[in-house]
Protein backbone atom coordinates (compact mmCIF):
# COMPACT_ATOMS: atom_id res chain seq x y z
CA UNK A 1 0.00 0.00 0.00
CA UNK A 2 1.27 3.39 -1.01
CA UNK A 3 0.71 5.23 2.26
CA UNK A 4 2.46 2.45 4.22
CA UNK A 5 5.62 2.96 2.17
CA UNK A 6 5.88 6.69 2.81
CA UNK A 7 8.24 6.79 5.78
CA UNK A 8 10.60 9.66 5.07
CA UNK A 9 11.24 12.44 7.61
CA UNK A 10 11.00 16.07 6.53
CA UNK A 11 12.22 19.43 7.74
CA UNK A 12 10.19 21.20 10.41
CA UNK A 13 7.20 23.28 9.35
CA UNK A 14 8.88 26.37 10.76
CA UNK A 15 10.80 26.60 7.49
CA UNK A 16 7.61 27.34 5.52
CA UNK A 17 6.63 30.81 4.38
CA UNK A 18 3.32 30.94 6.20
CA UNK A 19 0.60 33.03 4.58
CA UNK A 20 -2.35 32.00 6.72
CA UNK A 21 -2.75 31.37 10.46
CA UNK A 22 -4.27 28.30 12.02
CA UNK A 23 -7.98 28.32 11.10
CA UNK A 24 -9.49 28.40 14.59
CA UNK A 25 -13.11 27.76 13.61
CA UNK A 26 -15.47 25.73 15.78
CA UNK A 27 -16.03 22.03 15.23
CA UNK A 28 -19.48 21.19 13.89
CA UNK A 29 -21.52 18.12 14.85
CA UNK A 30 -23.63 16.56 12.09
CA UNK A 31 -25.87 13.51 12.36
CA UNK A 32 -25.18 10.45 10.24
CA UNK A 33 -26.30 6.83 10.08
CA UNK A 34 -23.11 5.66 11.78
CA UNK A 35 -23.21 8.23 14.58
CA UNK A 36 -22.41 11.91 15.00
CA UNK A 37 -19.94 13.33 12.51
CA UNK A 38 -17.33 15.71 13.88
CA UNK A 39 -16.47 18.24 11.17
CA UNK A 40 -13.39 20.37 11.84
CA UNK A 41 -12.21 23.14 9.48
CA UNK A 42 -8.41 22.94 9.15
CA UNK A 43 -7.59 25.79 6.78
CA UNK A 44 -9.51 28.20 4.56
CA UNK A 45 -8.51 30.60 1.80
CA UNK A 46 -7.73 27.91 -0.80
CA UNK A 47 -8.52 29.03 -4.35
CA UNK A 48 -10.50 26.26 -6.04
CA UNK A 49 -8.49 23.41 -4.46
CA UNK A 50 -8.55 20.23 -6.52
CA UNK A 51 -6.55 17.52 -4.73
CA UNK A 52 -4.40 16.69 -1.73
CA UNK A 53 -1.64 14.22 -0.87
CA UNK A 54 -0.28 13.42 2.59
CA UNK A 55 3.40 13.76 3.33
CA UNK A 56 5.04 11.10 5.51
CA UNK A 57 5.21 11.18 9.30
CA UNK A 58 2.19 13.48 9.51
CA UNK A 59 4.20 16.47 8.35
CA UNK A 60 1.21 17.92 6.57
CA UNK A 61 -0.10 17.64 3.05
CA UNK A 62 0.30 19.07 -0.42
CA UNK A 63 -2.79 20.76 -1.89
CA UNK A 64 -3.28 21.84 -5.51
CA UNK A 65 -5.20 24.95 -6.45
CA UNK A 66 -6.69 24.97 -9.94
CA UNK A 67 -5.33 28.42 -10.94
CA UNK A 68 -1.83 26.92 -10.72
CA UNK A 69 -0.53 26.88 -7.14
CA UNK A 70 0.78 23.97 -5.10
CA UNK A 71 0.68 24.67 -1.35
CA UNK A 72 1.64 22.89 1.80
CA UNK A 73 -0.68 22.65 4.80
CA UNK A 74 1.33 21.88 7.92
CA UNK A 75 0.15 19.46 10.58
CA UNK A 76 -1.01 22.39 12.74
CA UNK A 77 -3.04 23.97 9.94
CA UNK A 78 -0.68 26.61 8.57
CA UNK A 79 -0.87 27.32 4.85
CA UNK A 80 2.37 27.95 2.96
CA UNK A 81 2.87 30.29 0.08
CA UNK A 82 2.92 28.73 -3.41
CA UNK A 83 5.79 26.30 -3.92
CA UNK A 84 8.29 27.16 -6.64
CA UNK A 85 8.96 24.97 -9.66
CA UNK A 86 5.34 24.10 -10.50
CA UNK A 87 4.65 24.01 -14.27
CA UNK A 88 2.67 26.70 -16.02
CA UNK A 89 -0.92 25.53 -16.41
CA UNK A 90 -3.80 26.30 -18.78
CA UNK A 91 -6.26 27.66 -16.21
CA UNK A 92 -9.45 28.03 -18.21
CA UNK A 93 -12.84 26.42 -17.65
CA UNK A 94 -12.22 23.13 -15.84
CA UNK A 95 -8.50 23.31 -16.66
CA UNK A 96 -5.61 24.19 -14.39
CA UNK A 97 -3.48 22.42 -11.80
CA UNK A 98 -5.35 19.25 -10.94
CA UNK A 99 -4.22 16.07 -9.17
CA UNK A 100 -1.17 15.42 -6.97
CA UNK A 101 0.35 12.09 -5.93
CA UNK A 102 3.54 10.94 -4.26
CA UNK A 103 5.86 8.35 -5.75
CA UNK A 104 5.60 4.86 -4.24
CA UNK A 105 9.37 5.23 -3.62
CA UNK A 106 9.05 8.70 -2.12
CA UNK A 107 11.45 7.83 0.72
CA UNK A 108 14.22 7.38 -1.84
CA UNK A 109 13.30 9.71 -4.71
CA UNK A 110 11.10 12.44 -3.14
CA UNK A 111 9.13 12.58 -6.39
CA UNK A 112 5.83 14.47 -6.55
CA UNK A 113 3.52 13.85 -9.53
CA UNK A 114 1.20 16.55 -10.85
CA UNK A 115 -1.52 16.42 -13.49
CA UNK A 116 -2.63 19.61 -15.16
CA UNK A 117 -4.16 21.17 -18.26
CA UNK A 118 -1.53 22.17 -20.80
CA UNK A 119 -2.11 24.53 -23.72
CA UNK A 120 -0.41 24.63 -27.09
CA UNK A 121 -2.92 22.69 -29.16
CA UNK A 122 -4.23 23.71 -32.55
CA UNK A 123 -6.60 26.66 -32.27
CA UNK A 124 -5.55 27.34 -28.70
CA UNK A 125 -6.87 24.04 -27.38
CA UNK A 126 -5.51 22.13 -24.37
CA UNK A 127 -5.02 18.63 -23.05
CA UNK A 128 -4.00 16.80 -19.90
CA UNK A 129 -0.30 16.53 -19.02
CA UNK A 130 1.49 14.79 -16.17
CA UNK A 131 4.95 15.51 -14.83
CA UNK A 132 7.08 14.90 -11.79
CA UNK A 133 9.76 16.64 -9.77
CA UNK A 134 11.59 16.34 -6.46
CA UNK A 135 10.22 18.03 -3.35
CA UNK A 136 13.04 20.15 -1.96
CA UNK A 137 14.45 19.43 1.49
CA UNK A 138 13.07 22.71 2.83
CA UNK A 139 9.61 21.93 1.36
CA UNK A 140 9.46 25.17 -0.63
CA UNK A 141 9.90 23.95 -4.22
CA UNK A 142 9.49 21.20 -6.77
CA UNK A 143 12.92 20.69 -8.31
CA UNK A 144 13.76 19.50 -11.84
CA UNK A 145 10.14 19.13 -12.93
CA UNK A 146 9.86 16.98 -16.05
CA UNK A 147 6.80 16.19 -18.18
CA UNK A 148 6.35 12.41 -18.53
CA UNK A 149 3.01 12.28 -20.38
CA UNK A 150 0.89 14.41 -22.70
CA UNK A 151 -2.62 13.73 -23.92
CA UNK A 152 -2.58 13.76 -27.71
CA UNK A 153 -4.08 15.40 -29.62
CA UNK A 154 -5.06 18.45 -27.53
CA UNK A 155 -8.77 18.97 -28.11
CA UNK A 156 -10.21 20.69 -25.05
CA UNK A 157 -11.59 24.22 -25.04
CA UNK A 158 -11.99 24.00 -21.27
CA UNK A 159 -13.81 20.76 -20.50
CA UNK A 160 -13.28 17.16 -19.46
CA UNK A 161 -9.64 16.74 -18.50
CA UNK A 162 -10.13 13.79 -16.13
CA UNK A 163 -6.72 13.80 -14.44
CA UNK A 164 -6.72 11.48 -11.42
CA UNK A 165 -3.40 9.75 -10.68
CA UNK A 166 -3.24 6.31 -9.04
CA UNK A 167 -0.28 4.01 -8.41
CA UNK A 168 -1.08 0.31 -8.09
CA UNK A 169 0.62 -2.26 -5.87
CA UNK A 170 3.22 -3.00 -8.54
CA UNK A 171 4.15 0.66 -8.92
CA UNK A 172 2.45 1.30 -12.27
CA UNK A 173 0.94 4.75 -12.77
CA UNK A 174 -2.65 5.03 -13.99
CA UNK A 175 -3.91 8.35 -15.38
CA UNK A 176 -7.59 9.02 -16.07
CA UNK A 177 -8.29 11.14 -19.14
CA UNK A 178 -11.49 12.91 -20.13
CA UNK A 179 -12.64 13.02 -23.74
CA UNK A 180 -12.28 16.82 -23.86
CA UNK A 181 -16.05 17.05 -24.52
CA UNK A 182 -15.45 15.49 -27.94
CA UNK A 183 -17.61 12.36 -27.56
CA UNK A 184 -16.52 10.07 -30.43
CA UNK A 185 -12.84 10.29 -29.46
CA UNK A 186 -13.47 8.06 -26.43
CA UNK A 187 -13.78 5.16 -28.93
CA UNK A 188 -10.83 6.22 -31.11
CA UNK A 189 -7.81 4.11 -30.17
CA UNK A 190 -5.43 6.40 -32.04
CA UNK A 191 -6.28 9.20 -29.58
CA UNK A 192 -5.83 9.59 -25.84
CA UNK A 193 -9.23 11.15 -25.13
CA UNK A 194 -11.64 9.21 -22.90
CA UNK A 195 -9.01 6.71 -21.82
CA UNK A 196 -7.19 5.38 -18.80
CA UNK A 197 -3.49 4.93 -19.49
CA UNK A 198 -0.93 2.82 -17.67
CA UNK A 199 2.72 3.82 -17.49
CA UNK A 200 5.93 3.19 -15.62
CA UNK A 201 6.69 5.98 -13.11
CA UNK A 202 9.08 7.60 -15.61
CA UNK A 203 6.39 7.71 -18.31
CA UNK A 204 7.61 4.75 -20.37
CA UNK A 205 5.01 2.32 -21.72
CA UNK A 206 4.95 -1.19 -20.21
CA UNK A 207 5.33 -3.88 -22.84
CA UNK A 208 2.36 -5.82 -21.44
CA UNK A 209 -0.15 -3.01 -21.99
CA UNK A 210 -3.08 -4.47 -23.97
CA UNK A 211 -2.58 -2.58 -27.25
CA UNK A 212 1.20 -2.51 -27.51
CA UNK A 213 2.33 -3.30 -31.05
CA UNK A 214 -1.06 -2.76 -32.69
CA UNK A 215 -0.91 -0.47 -35.70
CA UNK A 216 -2.71 2.83 -35.28
CA UNK A 217 -3.36 2.30 -31.56
CA UNK A 218 -1.81 4.29 -28.73
CA UNK A 219 0.26 1.86 -26.62
CA UNK A 220 -0.38 3.83 -23.42
CA UNK A 221 -4.06 2.83 -23.36
CA UNK A 222 -5.23 0.47 -20.61
CA UNK A 223 -9.00 0.99 -21.03
CA UNK A 224 -11.25 3.22 -23.13
CA UNK A 225 -14.82 4.48 -23.53
CA UNK A 226 -14.58 6.83 -20.54
CA UNK A 227 -16.28 10.25 -20.50
CA UNK A 228 -14.79 12.44 -17.76
CA UNK A 229 -13.27 10.36 -14.94
CA UNK A 230 -12.55 12.77 -12.08
CA UNK A 231 -12.25 10.15 -9.36
CA UNK A 232 -10.13 7.01 -9.06
CA UNK A 233 -8.69 4.92 -6.25
CA UNK A 234 -7.17 1.51 -5.64
CA UNK A 235 -9.39 -0.90 -3.73
CA UNK A 236 -7.18 -1.79 -0.74
CA UNK A 237 -8.63 -5.29 -0.37
CA UNK A 238 -8.74 -6.49 -3.97
CA UNK A 239 -6.03 -4.27 -5.47
CA UNK A 240 -8.35 -3.38 -8.36
CA UNK A 241 -8.64 0.12 -9.81
CA UNK A 242 -12.04 1.76 -9.28
CA UNK A 243 -12.95 4.84 -11.31
CA UNK A 244 -15.90 7.21 -11.22
CA UNK A 245 -16.95 9.49 -14.03
CA UNK A 246 -19.49 12.11 -14.99
CA UNK A 247 -22.30 11.12 -17.27
CA UNK A 248 -23.88 13.82 -19.43
CA UNK A 249 -27.28 14.76 -17.97
CA UNK A 250 -27.70 11.71 -15.77
CA UNK A 251 -25.69 8.51 -15.79
CA UNK A 252 -22.78 9.19 -13.44
CA UNK A 253 -21.08 5.86 -12.85
CA UNK A 254 -18.46 3.77 -11.09
CA UNK A 255 -16.40 1.29 -13.10
CA UNK A 256 -14.00 -1.42 -11.99
CA UNK A 257 -11.25 -1.06 -14.56
CA UNK A 258 -9.97 -4.12 -16.39
CA UNK A 259 -7.21 -4.51 -18.94
CA UNK A 260 -8.20 -3.56 -22.48
CA UNK A 261 -11.94 -3.18 -21.80
CA UNK A 262 -14.33 -0.72 -23.45
CA UNK A 263 -16.57 1.11 -20.95
CA UNK A 264 -19.02 2.28 -23.55
CA UNK A 265 -19.08 6.06 -23.82
CA UNK A 266 -20.71 7.44 -25.94
CA UNK A 267 -22.31 4.28 -27.38
CA UNK A 268 -23.80 3.29 -24.02
CA UNK A 269 -25.06 5.71 -21.37
CA UNK A 270 -27.80 6.12 -18.76
CA UNK A 271 -27.86 9.86 -19.45
CA UNK A 272 -28.98 12.30 -22.12
CA UNK A 273 -27.46 15.47 -23.54
CA UNK A 274 -27.75 18.69 -21.55
CA UNK A 275 -30.12 19.89 -24.28
CA UNK A 276 -32.57 17.21 -23.21
CA UNK A 277 -32.06 15.24 -26.42
CA UNK A 278 -30.52 11.75 -26.58
CA UNK A 279 -26.77 11.37 -27.01
CA UNK A 280 -26.47 10.97 -30.82
CA UNK A 281 -24.04 8.04 -30.73
CA UNK A 282 -25.85 6.16 -27.95
CA UNK A 283 -27.42 2.80 -28.71
CA UNK A 284 -29.06 2.67 -25.28
CA UNK A 285 -27.94 1.94 -21.73
CA UNK A 286 -25.88 -0.97 -23.02
CA UNK A 287 -23.95 -1.66 -26.21
CA UNK A 288 -22.46 -4.87 -27.55
CA UNK A 289 -18.78 -5.32 -26.72
CA UNK A 290 -18.78 -2.84 -23.85
CA UNK A 291 -18.68 -3.19 -20.07
CA UNK A 292 -21.64 -1.77 -18.16
CA UNK A 293 -21.10 0.38 -15.07
CA UNK A 294 -20.54 -1.30 -11.73
CA UNK A 295 -22.82 1.29 -10.15
CA UNK A 296 -24.83 4.08 -11.77
CA UNK A 297 -26.77 7.18 -10.74
CA UNK A 298 -29.66 8.12 -13.03
CA UNK A 299 -29.53 11.64 -11.52
CA UNK A 300 -25.96 12.95 -11.62
CA UNK A 301 -24.38 13.94 -8.29
CA UNK A 302 -21.36 15.29 -10.24
CA UNK A 303 -18.77 12.81 -8.96
CA UNK A 304 -15.22 13.79 -8.09
CA UNK A 305 -12.46 12.47 -5.79
CA UNK A 306 -12.87 9.09 -4.13
CA UNK A 307 -11.26 7.24 -1.21
CA UNK A 308 -11.69 3.76 0.22
CA UNK A 309 -11.76 3.58 4.01
CA UNK A 310 -9.62 0.85 5.54
CA UNK A 311 -8.55 2.67 8.71
CA UNK A 312 -8.82 1.28 12.22
CA UNK A 313 -10.02 4.50 13.87
CA UNK A 314 -13.66 4.33 12.77
CA UNK A 315 -14.81 0.71 12.46
CA UNK A 316 -18.28 1.79 11.26
CA UNK A 317 -16.71 3.10 8.04
CA UNK A 318 -14.85 -0.10 7.19
CA UNK A 319 -15.68 -1.39 3.71
CA UNK A 320 -16.95 1.98 2.56
CA UNK A 321 -15.86 4.15 -0.32
CA UNK A 322 -16.34 7.91 -0.07
CA UNK A 323 -16.91 10.08 -3.17
CA UNK A 324 -17.14 13.84 -3.47
CA UNK A 325 -20.16 15.32 -5.25
CA UNK A 326 -19.94 18.69 -7.00
CA UNK A 327 -23.52 19.13 -8.20
CA UNK A 328 -25.45 17.71 -5.25
CA UNK A 329 -22.82 19.23 -2.91
CA UNK A 330 -22.41 16.18 -0.69
CA UNK A 331 -20.01 13.48 0.39
CA UNK A 332 -21.37 10.11 -0.73
CA UNK A 333 -20.62 7.01 1.33
CA UNK A 334 -21.10 3.67 -0.44
CA UNK A 335 -20.94 0.52 1.67
CA UNK A 336 -19.99 -2.68 -0.08
CA UNK A 337 -19.72 -6.41 0.50
CA UNK A 338 -16.96 -7.89 -1.61
CA UNK A 339 -17.33 -5.73 -4.71
CA UNK A 340 -21.11 -5.43 -4.41
CA UNK A 341 -22.39 -2.01 -3.33
CA UNK A 342 -25.16 -2.63 -0.79
CA UNK A 343 -25.97 0.80 0.68
CA UNK A 344 -25.62 4.53 -0.02
CA UNK A 345 -25.54 7.43 2.44
CA UNK A 346 -25.35 11.16 1.68
CA UNK A 347 -23.26 13.29 4.06
CA UNK A 348 -22.30 16.97 4.56
CA UNK A 349 -25.21 18.36 2.57
CA UNK A 350 -25.57 20.95 5.35
CA UNK A 351 -22.42 22.66 4.09
CA UNK A 352 -23.92 23.52 0.68
CA UNK A 353 -20.42 23.26 -0.78
CA UNK A 354 -18.99 21.46 -3.82
CA UNK A 355 -16.91 18.53 -2.55
CA UNK A 356 -13.91 18.19 -4.85
CA UNK A 357 -11.64 15.67 -3.13
CA UNK A 358 -11.67 13.24 -0.22
CA UNK A 359 -8.73 11.25 1.16
CA UNK A 360 -8.18 9.02 4.17
CA UNK A 361 -5.45 10.51 6.32
CA UNK A 362 -2.73 8.54 8.10
CA UNK A 363 -4.55 9.33 11.37
CA UNK A 364 -7.70 7.51 10.19
CA UNK A 365 -9.76 10.66 9.65
CA UNK A 366 -11.20 11.74 6.32
CA UNK A 367 -9.97 14.98 4.77
CA UNK A 368 -12.28 16.84 2.40
CA UNK A 369 -11.69 19.79 0.04
CA UNK A 370 -14.40 22.19 -1.09
CA UNK A 371 -14.15 23.64 -4.59
CA UNK A 372 -14.70 27.39 -4.16
CA UNK A 373 -12.87 30.68 -4.51
CA UNK A 374 -12.48 30.50 -0.72
CA UNK A 375 -12.10 26.74 -0.45
CA UNK A 376 -11.83 24.94 2.87
CA UNK A 377 -9.99 21.83 4.00
CA UNK A 378 -12.04 19.87 6.55
CA UNK A 379 -11.22 16.95 8.81
CA UNK A 380 -14.12 14.52 9.27
CA UNK A 381 -14.51 11.85 11.93
CA UNK A 382 -17.07 10.09 14.11
CA UNK A 383 -17.53 11.12 17.74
Amino acid sequence: MLRKTLLATFCASALFTVTAPVFAAPTQDIKSEQGTLELTPIVKGLEHPWALAFLPDRQGMLVTERPGNLRLVSADGKLSGPLNGVPQVWAKGQGGLLDVALSPDFKQDRMVYLSYAEGGGEGGKAGTAVGRGRLSEDLTAIKDFNVIFRQEPKLSVGNHFGSRLVFDRDGYLFITLGENNDRPTAQDLDKLQGKIVRLYPDGKVPKDNPFVGQKGVRPEIWSYGQRNPQGAALNPWSGTLWENEHGPRGGDEINIIERGKNYGWPMATHGINYSGLPVPEAKGETAEGTVGPHHVWENSPGLSGMAFYDGDRFKAWQHSVFIGALVSQELIRLQFDGDKIVHEERLLGELNKRIRDVRQGPDGYLYVLTDEEDGVLYKVGLK
